[in-house]
């Protein structure tokens, strides 16, 4: 796998998310979760890309895509993490304006596992 640039963040943001991928995760991981919890929000049933599937599996579904983005919203460092934390507020937007609470998913759950 190889680093990838996460559309829409700076340079300087992209170094940091590198630093963090080398340190945490592996390269491209947050690459990958921003652009399959894209696809989730906006719906599109697009097959995974080969670099992206590295990450996916069935049985997660695309919530781990958001859990990621939710941890590192948390270790990126200030400005890396405000420039994650615009796009991601604008893919939660559309989010919640497409889908509903499911009142039959557990309350412990994030808000993401509780939306229909």
């Amino acid at each position: 796998m190889r680093y990838r640039d996460v559309p829409g963040l700076s340079g300087a943001a992209n170094a940091a998310i590198r630093r963090a991928e080398g340190a945490r995760w592996l390269p491209g991981r947050l690459s990958a979760a921003v652009s399959v919890w894209t696809a989730h929000v906006h719906g599109s049933r697009r097959r995974r890309r080969p670099w992206e599937a590295e990450f996916t599996c069935p049985c997660c579904g695309e919530g781990w895509a958001r859990d990621l983005l939710a941890e590192a919203l948390h270790v990126l460092p200030g400005r890396a993490a405000g420039e994650l934390r615009n796009l991601v507020e604008e893919l939660d937007a559309v989010l919640l304006r497409r889908t509903h609470h499911d009142p039959q998913t557990p309350a412990d759950l994030p808000w993401w596992y509780r939306r229909c």
